[in-house]
């Protein structure tokens, strides 16, 4: 590549414009080592509600778009990303896919295979490994004794001739994954055993449900995670051989005691000092343009196999809420 080439603003577009669609949009234009191409969507209203509120093309073909752009976003319903996604990587063009990666791991390995081969960089919107908080527990995971994570909202709006936003999947897919996968990157070892169950409150697909992970080298886990709560909580707390970290979402802080020489050491974290979707992308954006600018593939923060890792757990948790609530003949399954 010329250097011509690796000097200009990398070309991006938007594929899906609901509520996450919206929000890249919003900061790849304001990203000013990004060109806005355009955005698009099958609902051409919430398309053009997107692209008129930032100043955006709206194209009317994903294909068109995705022929203008070097790297596109992909923030369509889960059910959606492999049929959306394997185009864009026909054609070379980096992708950015929101989690989780796919609705099942069939797709989801095609998926991943089919980027490898090409050469492109693949990133799975985890978000949450973004925070400011798993900074500092990424540099202290070897510690890392017990995990309790809760993550509860409201059940989502009804939206017009659409499912309600995430129910689609299964509540793990949907909200339990993001925990699904900071858990696996802060242990970093093996599953050993699990236990989950859950049930389907209002949609077809689990809309709570909880699960209790052991790893292989004695770390624990326990993950909860609704979204048909009354009052919306996101709580993550690990317990070290050292210290101890308390994480509230709502709140917006956090607090890290920490045990020193002088005994326990207290530290708060703002969790609001940066924007953690707009270090997502900012992320996305480097790898892509050092790999065009090397030559060579540069991995994103959280990486398809990364994407994958978390599903393929997700989904081993949702067959075994299926077969205990079979067993136990506590629900007919609608699946």
């Amino acid at each position: 590549m010329s250097s011509s080439a690796s000097s200009e603003k990398l070309k991006v577009g938007v594929i899906g414009t609901g509520v996450l669609g919206r929000y890249h949009t919003r900061l790849y234009k304001a990203n000013p080592d990004v060109q806005l191409i355009g955005v698009f969507d099958v609902s051409e209203k919430a398309a053009k509600a997107v692209g008129d509120e930032f100043g955006v093309r709206v194209y009317h073909d994903m294909n068109e778009l995705a022929d203008q752009c070097d790297a596109l976003t992909v923030a369509v319903p889960a059910t959606y990303h492999h049929n959306s996604v394997m185009p864009l990587i026909a054609k070379g063009k980096h992708i950015l896919v929101e989690k989780p990666i796919a609705s099942t791991v069939s797709d989801a390995k095609e998926m991943v295979e089919a980027a490898e081969k090409k050469g492109i960089v693949f990133a799975v919107g985890h978000v949450e490994r973004f925070n400011p908080a798993m900074d500092y527990l990424e540099q202290h995971k070897a510690k890392t004794l017990f995990i309790e994570a809760h993550r509860l909202s409201k059940y989502p709006p009804p939206r017009p001739g659409q499912l309600r936003r995430g129910t689609e999947v299964s509540v793990v897919l949907d909200l339990m994954i993001h925990d699904i996968d900071l858990v696996l990157t802060m242990v970093g070892e093996p599953v050993e055993s699990f236990d989950a169950i859950g049930m389907p409150i209002l949609s077809q697909t689990e809309d709570i449900a909880n699960v209790r992970l052991k790893f292989v080298n004695g770390a624990v886990a326990n993950i909860t995670a609704s979204r048909i709560s009354a009052e919306p909580m996101r709580k993550f707390r690990v317990f070290q051989t050292d210290s101890y970290l308390s994480m509230d979402y709502a709140k917006n802080d956090g607090t890290i005691y920490h045990r020193g020489a002088l005994g326990i050491g207290k530290k708060a974290l703002n969790l609001c000092e940066k924007n953690a979707l707009a270090d997502e992308i900012a992320d996305f954006v480097k790898a892509v343009n050092e790999t065009r600018r090397t030559g060579t593939l540069v991995q994103p923060k959280v990486p398809g196999r990364q994407g994958l890792r978390a599903l393929e757990l997700a989904v081993e948790i949702c067959q075994a809420i299926e077969a205990y609530n079979q067993k136990y003949e506590l629900y007919r399954s609608a699946r």
